[in-house]
């Protein structure tokens, strides 16, 4: 483990009103799909800014408005307990899932099993080496499940990148048996329709059903052809991994043409996204629901037959949301935050000239019963903490604190840090506690900071792209509750009733 430097600095507003004009509007129409690349691809190089970009951020710094660049800043009650750098892997750190004393974090190179028995120090129990991007990582009982969304010349772990345009090509759902934490076992492949950008887990009994989030279909790709307006459903059974199958493949925007009835984004919406399919999608079991960030739509929808899921309502914003990213119900399934991932997740976006309302999350009340439901919206919520024009900043993975009576959420913002905020008051959101790094340069635009941070078992864990992984303690009166929920296993895309399924100390 590094050793840890920490101060604590005041809230800071960094804005660069004088930036390149053209940029607002690059961010606005870039497309989210080639934010990273594959990791048997080249890096992508780092982006250039201005020399007065340059001289603002270490201008920035020398104030006191920024922290240095790597220095470790959080607000007083966080506390930063161990970073575990990436070490055999040199990919970009992605997803977290949890099991157990066992948090499994995901790496375009594959993905790394820890002991976070002792949070304070964890330790590194299994690396498994399995290229594909983005290696989006969930478990369930004995079984993990992986993402891969790069198109790779066969479904073994020792692929190489290969065209999409070539029918050999392959990309979807890897499976592994985690019965052995430290020797998991590869099971099974699917293949999947455009591959499997993320994946959402619908556990039963018996089965595990999987719904594969993939877009951006195109005529030259055999495998990946418009329309592509649904999600593939694959059934695993536990007993019998190697028989997993897609099972359907539900049309989630219904339409005429030659893609589907999603937004059709520009010119018609400019600065959006065309949905092309779905980013994410959150399930909440419990009520037999699930919300779905599609690009340029934001659904709500009931898994009553996880087969065949069933859209209750559905809700564009082509003002402010260029592409929608993830979802997370509040406990009550009585809210919906969406969030935006403007520029992709590689543009500076986090400053006083994108603003408040653009790459935020986005609260939505659900209003009525049953399949009248509907989705309202309330407001906007984005971190206040102005990032340098070097630092890549926007809304991404977070997860409810399980705190009853209010809603709480930690979420992550890639050099923006780990935020912890509540929504309790949809219409009145705020921030109460922090967590981040100054800039990786001052002098280019470098890929980086907190892919997804959760709270599990009394501690908030973050998988920092290049960094590695952090451990958080919170100590907040509003918080402190949740250091009493245990759980056994979590999905932060399967949300759990954390009042139902806990142990309670």
């Amino acid at each position: 483990m590094t050793p840890l430097r920490t101060t604590h600095v005041r809230r800071r507003r960094l804005g660069v009103a004088t930036a390149a004009a053209g940029l607002l509007a690059t961010l606005l129409t870039a497309g989210p799909a080639v934010a990273v690349p594959d990791p048997g691809d080249a890096p992508a190089p780092p982006g250039t800014v201005s020399a007065q970009d340059q001289e603002e951020a270490r201008a920035a710094i020398r104030s006191g408005e920024i922290p240095p660049v790597d220095q470790v800043v959080h607000s007083d009650n966080i506390t930063h307990l161990a970073n575990v750098p990436r070490e055999a892997f040199t990919g970009i750190n992605s997803d977290l899932a949890f099991q157990g004393r066992y948090a499994f974090a995901g790496n375009y190179d594959g993905f790394r099993i820890f002991d976070i028995g002792n949070p304070s120090s964890p330790k590194t129990v299994a690396q498994v080496l399995c290229p594909g991007s983005q290696n989006d990582v969930s478990v369930s009982g004995n079984l993990l499940f992986l993402s891969t969304d790069s198109s790779r010349s066969d479904s073994s772990c020792s692929s190489t990148t290969q065209p999409a345009t070539e029918k050999s090509s392959w990309e979807g759902m890897k499976i592994f048996d985690i019965s052995d934490k430290r020797n998991p076992r590869y099971v099974a492949a699917v293949e999947t329709a455009c591959g499997s950008h993320t994946h959402t887990l619908v556990p039963e009994r018996r089965n595990v059903y999987v719904y594969v989030s993939s877009y951006s279909p195109n005529a030259a790709f055999p495998d990946c052809q418009p329309p592509h307006d649904g999600i593939s459903v694959i059934k695993v059974p536990r007993k019998a991994p190697e028989k997993a199958a897609v099972v359907g493949f539900p049309v989630l925007f219904p339409g005429e043409g030659p893609d589907g009835g999603g937004n059709p984004g520009a010119p018609t919406n400019p600065g959006v996204s065309k949905t092309t399919g779905c980013h994410d999608i959150t399930v909440l079991p419990s009520k037999n629901l699930a919300a779905g960030a599609c690009m340029g739509d934001g659904i709500l929808f009931s898994i009553e037959d996880p087969e065949n899921p069933v859209v209750i309502d559905r809700v564009q914003d082509n003002v402010n949301f260029a592409f929608w990213h993830s979802a997370t119900f509040n406990q009550k399934a009585d809210k919906v935050v969406f969030t935006d991932e403007l520029g992709g997740g590689g543009g500076a976006t986090c400053n006083e000239r994108i603003g408040p309302n653009r790459g935020a999350d986005g609260i939505y009340d659900i209003a009525g019963k049953g399949k009248k439901r509907k989705l309202v919206f309330r407001s906007y919520f984005k971190i206040d903490r102005h990032q340098a024009d070097t630092e890549n900043c926007v809304a991404h993975n977070g997860s409810l604190i399980p705190v009853k009576g209010r809603d709480l959420m930690v979420q992550a913002w890639y050099q923006g840090g780990v935020s912890v905020w509540d929504f309790t008051d949809s219409a009145r959101p705020k921030e109460i506690a922090y967590f981040e790094r100054g800039p990786l340069s001052t002098e280019r635009l470098v890929g980086g900071g907190s892919w997804s941070a959760y709270y599990y078992n009394g501690h908030i864990y973050s998988n920092d792209m290049v960094k590695g992984l952090d451990v958080l303690k919170l100590d907040d009166r509003r918080t402190d509750p949740a250091k009493r929920v245990r759980m056994h296993e979590l999905n932060v895309q399967t949300q759990p009733d954390y009042f139902d399924d806990f142990d309670d100390d």
